[in-house]
């Protein structure tokens, strides 16, 4: 048996480093904000980003947050509330289908991040000094459709300091990652029950085969990404003889084989 993979735990490392060069102390503590992305992928519902903020330096631990896709559902059910306790701010923003579809993936992620950079100033009532986002592209500033992102209202986010698996090193991209998730897992859920034939409440939006096997039967519905390369419904062609149909008038050779 190959031994266990350790659990990595997010710490605060990375926010203190970069609020100690923007000239934090233990006197001035800054916000510094860790921001992620849920639902990139999926072929229904919305994009979701999750932004999180605390002040830096503290003696405050953070939660024992970590990847959120690493987590279990009720793990990350778990740590919410937490998450929401130690955080100084907390945002969410998100992007729909149909803003998917007119402005494609990286301007609607835009889209959701700046609105949920927005309410996180609002909710911390400051704009945090640095952001820390998961991964190598920095959709968030440098992305297309800039004419598009601008027109958010709120403050603009400063350039991001990107970290790949940042989930893991960062606690505040971790918590973003957890938040963000169960927003959009319970979203998921809500429109299951009106739309329960495509089966959300379990692949959240995912292209699982029951997903597909729905669309194929059914069609896509407003909650549909329509850009993205969903499976063609199924028609059935309606037979051009039906044995026994009536043709016309009777001449008197029904049932005769010519």
């Amino acid at each position: 048996m190959s031994p266990r993979r350790p659990v990595t735990i997010a710490g605060l490392h990375l926010e203190s480093a970069l609020a100690q060069t923007r000239g934090a102390t233990a006197q001035t503590p800054l916000l510094v904000a860790g921001m992620d992305e849920v639902g990139r992928g999926a072929m229904a519902g919305p994009a979701v980003v999750g932004a999180v903020a605390v002040r830096v330096p503290t003696d405050e631990a953070p939660p024992p947050v970590r990847d959120s896709k690493a987590l279990t559902d009720r793990r990350r059910r778990s740590l919410v509330p937490e998450v929401l306790d130690w955080a100084a701010a907390v945002g969410i923003g998100e992007a729909s289908p149909a803003e998917i579809d007119e402005h494609g993936l990286s301007t609607a992620l835009a889209l959701a991040g700046r609105r949920a950079w927005s309410v996180l100033c609002r909710n911390a009532g400051a704009e945090p000094v640095a952001l820390i986002l998961d991964g190598r592209d920095d959709w968030l500033t440098r992305g297309t459709g800039r004419e598009v992102v601008d027109e958010v209202p709120g403050p603009v986010p400063p350039v991001p300091q990107m970290v790949v698996k940042a989930e893991d090193q960062a606690a505040t991209v971790a918590g973003a990652s957890i938040t963000a998730k169960v927003y959009r897992d319970d979203l998921m859920i809500a429109l299951h029950e009106e739309f329960p034939a495509y089966g959300w409440a379990g692949n959240k939006g995912y292209g699982s085969a029951e997903h597909r096997a729905a669309i194929e039967q059914d069609g896509a519905v407003v909650h549909h990404r329509r850009s993205w390369a969903l499976p063609v419904r199924r028609v059935e062609e309606p037979a051009l003889f039906a044995w026994g149909e009536d043709t016309g008038p009777d001449d008197g050779r029904e049932g005769a084989w010519p």
